[in-house]
């Protein structure tokens, strides 16, 4: 089976990291740009590295002054309150829609601007950046690297030494299951110890349940798209190695109530105001600079190109693809770009190697909008693609759709959809505009209904509001209140 249609399956489980189970080439080019920031010039040249390639796999540094400031008042205050009061920290917040942050052992803590957009007060904000510096007080890192290199060792000695590579894989396989349950405890203990030092630091100890909660109810509203798929592969086991969200709220509360004398509500620091008014105007989604989605339409205003999908694909925009697949889980797509000799022809790429299973009968030349093209057609045990390669300035765009059963109907709206992806004009990448976190306030007789109406999102703009503002569904809106909707 090819590696293409190996990796297939892992899009669906895995849809919010999907880029990391479609690694189809190595000579991928990046669909997003990033400058390293100018201000980390004092890390070790190591340091540098791992930094500029984390913040370029999340499409560069955010910048804003404002949301900056709050941040590092708020970084201040946990650090003071930690158990290592003498540790530096330095923050990115990254320009990616994903809701992610993670921390390095040199103290670099990152976090998305998907996060912050999920937050809604102080407190949650606190409850993130603590349990990432956690991470660093405990020495999570480097721990979990040093069990890595011991697992390698272990494998290597079984299979050269010993001379028995089954073994070895076996051992290997014992030693993934040992780390998962060992990254399962780390992060119950980081929760644990970041709850504390939020709650030292004067921050209400129970933004960190409130946060999990949301971000529980983001991720089932993410995976319902996506709700008739499903996998059995053992990469499955990837998602075990973080602690179900139930869990991990239920120990958030107990740990919350531990420094909120019992009580069910805590008496710190929230300040929503000073929040919202420091994420209002945030990029909201996929920045167009790098990509977007509206819809079943990707468009790049910067590298200057469109594409629309079939009817009934969802898309998601990654640094490295543009991902897709439908409700049933029954078709994808995959849209990336790879450095192609240009002596070579386009046909004798798609037969090149690259992906198995090629029926060399199925090759053709064509041309798409006036660009060069080639597709064939690729078969593997259960899954079926129809492969385009167009080329475009000094890259080749790889269309790769698949489908459980490649039927001549399915085919020819792969094909449809394929004639899309054209050239856009500077006039049209120029009225391109973001979608952004737009602060609001309800006024008399505004409800739930009113506000999500104001909601520029592709679907469910109810359940995203109540999800985006931390409410449930029997909230009532205040006169007055702030809430936050998402808007151009």
């Amino acid at each position: 089976m090819s590696r293409l249609a190996r990796a297939l399956p892992l899009l669906f489980p895995l849809w919010l990291a999907a880029c990391a189970g479609l690694d189809l080439d190595q000579a991928s080019v990046p669909l997003t740009s990033a400058a390293p920031a100018s201000e980390y010039a004092d890390m070790s040249p190591n340091q540098r590295r791992e930094h500029e390639r984390l913040v370029a796999s999340y499409g560069g540094a955010y910048n804003d002054p404002e949301l900056k400031a709050l941040i590092q008042q708020v970084v201040e205050r946990l650090v003071a309150a930690s158990e290592r009061p003498d540790l530096k920290y330095r923050v990115t917040v990254l320009n990616s829609p994903a809701i992610n942050a993670f921390a390095l052992p040199d103290g670099s803590l990152y976090v998305t601007r998907g996060l912050l957009s999920l937050a809604n007060d102080t407190s949650e904000l606190s409850s993130v950046l603590a349990h990432e510096m956690a991470h660093v007080i405990a020495r999570h890192a480097t721990i979990r690297e040093d069990q890595v290199k011991q697992a390698v060792l272990v494998s290597r000695v079984i299979s050269d030494v010993v001379n028995d590579p089954d073994l070895g894989a076996l051992a290997m396989q014992k030693s993934r299951r040992t780390l998962a349950s060992f990254s399962r405890g780390q992060e119950l203990e980081a929760d644990a110890i970041g709850v504390g030092i939020a709650a030292r630091a004067g921050f209400d100890p129970y933004g960190a349940s409130r946060f999990l909660t949301d971000m529980g109810r983001f991720g089932d509203l993410k995976s319902a798209a996506f709700s008739g798929s499903s996998s059995t592969t053992p990469d499955m086991d990837f998602l075990s190695s973080h602690p179900a969200t139930p869990e991990r709220i239920s120990i958030a509360i107990a740990n919350a109530r531990q420094y909120a004398n019992g009580a069910p509500q805590g008496d710190g620091e929230r300040d929503r105001n000073a929040y919202f008014s420091a994420i209002d105007g945030m990029v909201y989604g996929d920045d167009p600079k790098e990509g977007f989605v509206r819809g079943r339409k990707f468009f790049h205003p910067k590298l200057g190109f469109t594409f629309t999908a079939p009817e009934g694909f969802s898309l998601e925009n990654t640094s490295q693809a543009v991902l897709g697949a439908t409700q049933s889980g029954r078709e994808a797509l995959r849209l990336d770009a790879v450095r192609v000799a240009p002596d070579q022809s386009l046909a004798q790429y798609l037969s090149s190697g690259w992906v198995e299973g090629v029926e060399i009968n199925t090759v053709e030349t064509l041309t798409v909008n006036g660009f060069t093209a080639s597709t064939a057609i690729a078969r593997g045990d259960q899954w079926s693609f129809r492969m385009f390669a167009i080329r475009f300035g000094s890259d080749v765009y790889r269309l790769i759709f698949a489908a459980r059963e490649l039927t001549p109907e399915l085919d020819k709206q792969f094909r449809t959809a394929a004639d899309t992806f054209r050239r856009v004009s500077s006039g049209e990448a120029e009225t391109v505009k973001p979608l952004r976190v737009r602060i609001v306030t309800a006024g008399l007789g505004d409800n739930v209904e009113k506000m999500a109406a104001r909601m520029q999102v592709p679907d469910r703009p109810t359940e995203r509001f109540l999800i985006l503002n931390g409410l449930d569904t029997s909230a009532k809106l205040k006169y007055g209140e702030k809430v936050k909707i998402i808007a151009e």
